[in-house]
């Protein structure tokens, strides 16, 4: 690119006098360098090396672009700012391809591909090496994304919801840290399953699930009749407090753990005896059925018959809704396949650089898994919810008709 200190009769001069010299293609350039700079002057409100009154900053040096015209490759200086930034006005802010570099990087990083390996990717593509900080920087433009979707209103009733938790290694100043991702799922009145909600916690204390389900309700989430997940006490209690609906402790957790108290000898006849239950035809059938597993366990395992007598009414909530629901509310397992998919892409990352790319790349996976289950089959009839629904509307009416002052 020509010197920017020469005038246009000396760059004309200059190219005269050189055989080997494109005129078009260095008057261009000459050209877009002054528009760049009386561009720049306008920007800050004033012109290099002027002191001004009405200046609001100052530049800091330039940076290189290459610039594809009819006339050849131009090699354009674009001045930066030590403020703001400065576009020139005859470039797109991205080209066609820019705009596909960026696409295949965010599909790229959703895909679970880390950023130390986007370079090499884009670098097979044909396209120009990225640098990881450049990655992190176009990943960030699917925050806005992500964050309408975790703050978007929840309209109408959730009859059933779902709570996990993940724990990932988060970078943090001082070393890494282990923190929880935490997903809720629901089951909209329409029969529709949903996520929504999803948030980072340094762990999962029952502060922090108040905070979390406080803010779904805030954002309207209503009508919920059981929420399923497993046996932490500080979920447990949240739930108490924010919710205050019958809790469902996850059916396949619990027979885990289960397995853990009794010798590897053990555990096929415990397992059978405790699926044994869930398998009843009615509420009264599975609490006779927990009585005798727990009596035939009473001698060779004491501790998992002591487990399963507490645990009796948190095991069976599910038998007091449909039975046609019974199968999707005593577990959490219809969550399992989106969390090992969040899992997979974890594997890759390794260590997330911290909260908010957790967020990002979790947030992006759950809105594609929530557009899937939006357009899909509806996991439960809509009859069959209004149903729970109707029925959770008279028992709220009786209580308050019992709690009216006789006359």
């Amino acid at each position: 690119m020509a010197e920017k200190s020469l005038s246009l009769d000396e760059l004309v001069r200059k190219l005269m006098g050189d055989e080997h010299a494109d005129l078009l293609r260095e008057t261009l350039a000459w050209f877009v360098g002054e528009l760049m700079e009386a561009e720049v002057a306008g920007q800050i409100g004033a012109g290099l090396h002027e002191r001004s009154p009405e200046r609001t900053t100052h530049r800091n040096g330039y940076r290189e672009r290459t610039w594809q015209t009819r006339a050849g490759e131009i090699g354009l200086a674009i001045p930066r700012l030590r403020s703001g930034s400065y576009f020139p006005s005859f470039l797109e802010p991205r080209s066609r391809s820019e705009k596909a570099l960026v696409a295949v990087i965010q599909e790229a990083y959703v895909n679970g591909v880390s950023t130390r390996k986007v370079d090499r990717l884009v670098t097979q593509l044909g396209l120009a090496g990225i640098s990881k900080s450049a990655v992190s920087r176009l990943c960030a433009g699917l925050d806005e994304q992500v964050r309408l979707f975790r703050e978007r209103p929840l309209e109408g009733a959730y009859p059933y919801l779902w709570l996990d938790a993940k724990v990932e290694r988060v970078r943090e100043p001082g070393g890494v840290r282990h923190k929880a991702l935490v997903v809720a799922y629901g089951v909209h009145e329409t029969g529709r399953r949903e996520v929504i909600g999803i948030d980072v916690g340094e762990a999962e204390t029952e502060a922090f699930w108040r905070e979390f389900l406080r803010s779904l309700r805030v954002r309207g989430l209503s009508g919920v009749q059981l929420c399923v997940s497993d046996a932490h006490e500080g979920l447990k209690g949240a739930i108490a407090k924010v919710l205050g609906c019958p809790w469902q402790r996850c059916t396949v957790h619990f027979l885990r753990d289960m397995l853990g108290h009794c010798s590897k000898a053990q555990q096929p006849l415990v397992a059978t005896a405790v699926r044994q239950i869930f398998a009843a035809e009615s509420g009264a059938e599975a609490r006779e059925r927990l009585a005798g597993v727990a009596a035939t366990l009473e001698q060779t395992a004491p501790k998992v018959a002591r487990l399963l007598l507490d645990a009796e009414d948190e095991l069976l909530a599910f038998m007091a809704f449909p039975k046609e629901h019974w199968t999707k509310l005593r577990s959490t397992n219809p969550l399992e396949r989106v969390n090992r998919e969040i899992g997979r892409r974890s594997d890759v990352v390794g260590i997330y650089p911290n909260d908010a790319a957790l967020v990002r790349l979790a947030g992006s996976l759950l809105i594609e898994q929530n557009d899937e289950w939006l357009v899909g089959r509806r996991y439960l009839s809509e009859e069959s919810l209004q149903a729970v629904l109707a029925r959770a509307a008279d028992a709220d009416r009786v209580v308050e008709v019992s709690a009216l002052p006789a006359a």
